[in-house]
């Protein structure tokens, strides 16, 4: 890696800032408490060519890497307007159809999916299933012209603004495991016999949460995407590339956090002097600061690695783990330095913590990521 300053990436994070400056510091805050989604901000990125920036540019995406896109997670996150949507639309899905899609299916959703007129978010969760993806139940039967799905997929974002979804299915069973053999398909979220259910969350975001139900779902053989069998390696090309731009997006919320909590201690005094010339406020926001920025290091490294077709799920990994506890105890810091105006919409530093605390569960945990590091890393005994 190369820690030179980049003058096209210092361009790009300079072009999604200015983007982002029509938005107000309310902005966000309010369609996050009405739970509304953040259309025009999408829509502006979108005009400009920073959705699809990852994508082929031949189906009207930028042609650049994940590094490109995870600084456009990054930027827009610092800006006040966090997209959630990228890590699966533009990170997951547009990643695996890009890499496994038949002509037919990049031609009719990829260019969409780089102007930001189209979504297809990702369903891989289930209720009795979670990180287990090999206990996955949702199934995809072959019939006569296509293939039958069904099953229920829980805590499935953005389907109310998407176009598609692309469904990780049981295809078969091994029979010497018990494990699932699965494959992906793009369902469209109009299909008859997919019903979604809004599955409310107590915090505030712009993007909802869905239970979907697959009653016998009625899909043509276009829709399956790559090979039969092999979608759970297929998926980890788009897996590692969300927990990259959800470490991005981390990154970017604890940039945000830090701004707003270190403008506030400059100008706010109790006794004769700022709050931030007392260490008790200071250190806690060098510390988050020094977290940040150790968290931005792994997440341009995992990008790299990805970028360069070199193995990144270590890297995405830490990455994630990293940004997420970074993201959440700068915004926790932020909160505690306002005192109670933390707590005060007038502030809006709430829906940011709860974006970053979202992201310390969601789209693997942190526990998970330890297993993860404790067996592929150190070669200690699996636990589970």
């Amino acid at each position: 890696m190369d820690f030179a300053p980049n003058d096209d990436h210092e361009a790009l994070r300079e072009a999604i800032r200015a983007v982002c400056r029509d938005f107000d510091k309310s902005y966000y805050v309010q369609r996050a408490e009405a739970g509304e989604p953040t259309t025009e901000a999408w829509k502006a990125l979108g005009d400009h060519g920073f959705i699809g920036i990852n994508m082929p540019e031949e189906y009207g995406g930028g042609g650049a890497g994940l590094t490109e896109l995870a600084i456009v997670c990054e930027e827009s996150a610092a800006a006040g307007v966090p997209q959630l949507l990228l890590l699966v639309s533009s990170a997951i899905s547009g990643e695996v159809i890009a890499n496994f899609g038949t002509q037919e299916q990049k031609e009719k959703w990829l260019p969409g999916m780089a102007d930001g007129s189209k979504k297809v978010v990702f369903a891989i969760t289930e209720p009795d299933a979670g990180t287990n993806s090999h206990r996955i139940a949702t199934t995809a039967r072959e019939v006569e012209g296509g293939w039958t799905l069904s099953g229920t997929k829980h805590f499935i974002s953005g389907v109310d603004e998407a176009d598609a979804v692309l469904v990780v299915a049981r295809t078969d069973t091994d029979d010497a495991t018990g494990s699932g053999e699965l494959s992906l398909f793009i369902v469209e979220t109009d299909a008859p016999g997919l019903v979604r259910h809004r599955l409310p969350v107590s915090v505030a975001l712009p993007e909802k949460q869905f239970t979907l139900f697959f009653d016998e779902v009625s899909v043509g053989q276009g829709s399956l995407v790559g090979e039969i069998g092999k979608g759970l390696k297929q998926v980890f090309h788009g897996l590692n590339p969300e927990r990259i731009t959800g470490a991005a997006i981390c990154v970017g919320v604890g940039r945000l956090a830090l701004e707003r909590a270190s403008d506030y201690a400059r100008e706010r005094r109790v006794w004769d002097v700022p709050i931030g010339a007392h260490q008790g406020v200071s250190h806690a926001l060098a510390q988050a600061k020094i977290e940040v920025e150790l968290a931005s290091l792994m997440t341009s490294k995992a990008a790299w690695l990805h970028d360069h077709d070199l193995p990144a799920g270590e890297a995405s990994n830490m990455a994630k783990y990293a940004a997420a506890e970074a993201g959440l105890a700068a915004t926790d810091a932020a909160i505690q330095i306002h005192g109670g105006n933390g707590l005060a919409t007038e502030y809006g530093l709430l829906p940011y913590w709860a974006l970053a605390r979202l992201l310390r569960i969601a789209p693997i945990n942190r526990d998970m990521i330890l297993n993860h590091v404790a067996q592929h890393s150190l070669g200690l005994p699996r636990s589970y």
